[in-house]
């Protein structure tokens, strides 16, 4: 009797250690289930090519606020390294502000911003993929090879010939947003152009820009080193500037190293195994990569779920009332009404605030959102918001929210059914988006310059 107890409690003994290895190195409940639709690894070879020299002078560009009307605000100032390649607010100060991140202010007196930018600062993560070929919130500007700049701009026939890519036809167009980088007409020749009347405001203001950068040596010859075709400053084009602009941003923010990443080249130990139960939720039961797929997790596709929106909203010029209509904006169909671009979700761990109006400050509050959009829009409050408080700018934070009709017409093109999680299956897709972090990325691979050719200072 005795020894048969023994050999029981030794049986037992063996299988118990068993069951702890098993535990803590077998598969995890997301393995043991086959998950479909898991991208492929990223690859160079997925990016547009680039050249070294011209991001090279794309960076000192990237920083520079020379570019700006009142020269006080660079591409940087809201996609800056620090905060993950955007600004850390829900929308984003532009001329006018000082400072950087949460800790910007929206300026005084004469310097008081007259308004927030319309919507949040995106990461640059990536944007050098071949598969994007729509960029801003709304997609206003696309690819189009029937256009003859290869672009469809709200440039129109006015977008320049000879652009490389479509991140080098995005970074025309903060240089002609008068609350972003140009500034107001009685302060400096880039706000007069875009105020003028009988002016072409887009042609006008990249003239001037083009004339500040003839007008320093340093760029002048940076210019022609980089592009052969530039023989002395009068050869300089705005097209030259967005090109070296493109290829810094393609260069200098790829992120394809996070523990998502070895867990797609094989490594299983990659992910915890509250990430891979998060792993299985994402792409099974909370349905989130029928959006978010393939290897930059976007389907570069536009939807609308009531997310809330907040501040001026971005609008017609000259359109009084201030309803951001989204996707409709860009291409004036009734049915594209608050549609917005799918982020890409890479890094998005340190990217917040979230959403096209940076709602949501928190991972968990726009994940949340996801699984019931109506209730979240119902219950969303102003008071989680990254905003610097002013008594003018905050009144109009709230205006859309407190419009019953537009609220009601944002709900109604709400496309997402509620999906119930609970409390832990929260918390495992929170941790798996956590996996999407790849810290090498964040810095960028040439960072941020010592000092620009103009010699102003840097943010």
């Amino acid at each position: 009797m005795h020894v048969e107890t023994s050999r029981k409690a030794i049986l037992a003994a063996c299988l118990a250690s068993c069951f702890i290895a098993l535990a803590a190195t077998g598969p995890s409940l997301a393995e043991q289930t086959v998950i479909k639709d898991l991208p492929v690894p990223i690859t160079s070879d997925l990016y547009h090519p680039y050249d070294k020299t011209r991001a090279l002078l794309g960076q000192k560009l990237f920083y520079d606020p020379l570019i700006s009307g009142n020269r006080n605000i660079s591409c940087a100032t809201c996609h800056h390294p620090d905060f993950a390649g955007a600004d850390g607010l829900s929308l984003g100060i532009g001329e006018g502000g000082t400072g950087t991140g949460r800790n910007r202010s929206v300026g005084s007196g004469r310097d008081l911003i007259r308004r927030r930018v319309p919507r949040n600062s995106p990461a640059l993560f990536n944007l050098g993929a071949r598969e994007f070929t729509s960029l801003f919130h709304d997609g206003r500007l696309e690819i189009d090879e029937k256009d003859p700049s290869g672009f469809d701009t709200p440039a129109d026939e006015d977008t320049p010939i000879g652009l490389t890519t479509i991140i080098a036809a995005q970074a025309l167009f903060p240089l002609t947003s008068e609350v972003e980088m140009a500034g107001q007409g009685s302060e400096n020749d880039l706000g007069r152009a875009l105020e003028d009347i009988y002016g072409n405001p887009w042609k006008d203001v990249w003239s001037r820009v083009e004339q500040r950068l003839r007008q320093n040596d340093t760029y002048v010859s940076l210019f022609q080193t980089a592009f052969p075709e530039i023989q002395s400053a009068k050869d300089i084009r705005i097209v030259h500037y967005a090109n070296a602009v493109g290829d810094f941003v393609n260069a200098e923010w790829r992120s394809s190293r996070s523990p998502f990443d070895h867990y797609l080249t094989g490594d299983r130990q990659a992910l915890t195994g509250q990430q891979q139960t998060g792993l299985g939720l994402f792409y099974g039961k909370a349905n989130c990569a029928s959006c978010h797929s393939g290897p930059f997790l976007t389907d570069q596709e536009f939807h609308a779920i009531a997310m809330p929106q907040i501040g001026p909203g971005r609008v017609a010029r000259l359109e009084a009332i201030r309803h951001d209509r989204g996707r409709a904006g860009a291409t004036n169909l009734i049915e594209d009404r608050y549609k917005f671009r799918t982020p890409s979700l890479r890094n998005v761990a340190l990217t917040a605030p979230y959403g096209h109006s940076g709602a949501y400050t928190t991972l968990e509050g726009v994940v949340r959102h996801h699984l019931d959009p109506v209730a979240g829009f119902e219950h969303f409050s102003l008071k989680s918001v990254h905003l610097p408080d002013h008594p003018r700018l905050s009144r109009e934070d709230g205006f859309i929210m407190q419009d019953r009709r537009e609220r009601s017409r944002i709900v109604k093109a709400n496309v997402l059914k509620p999906i119930a999680l609970d409390d832990e299956e929260v918390d495992a897709l929170v941790a798996f988006l956590k996996a999407l972090t790849d810290l090498a990325a964040v810095p960028g691979r040439l960072g941020v310059p010592k000092s620009v050719p103009s010699g102003l200072p840097i943010d």
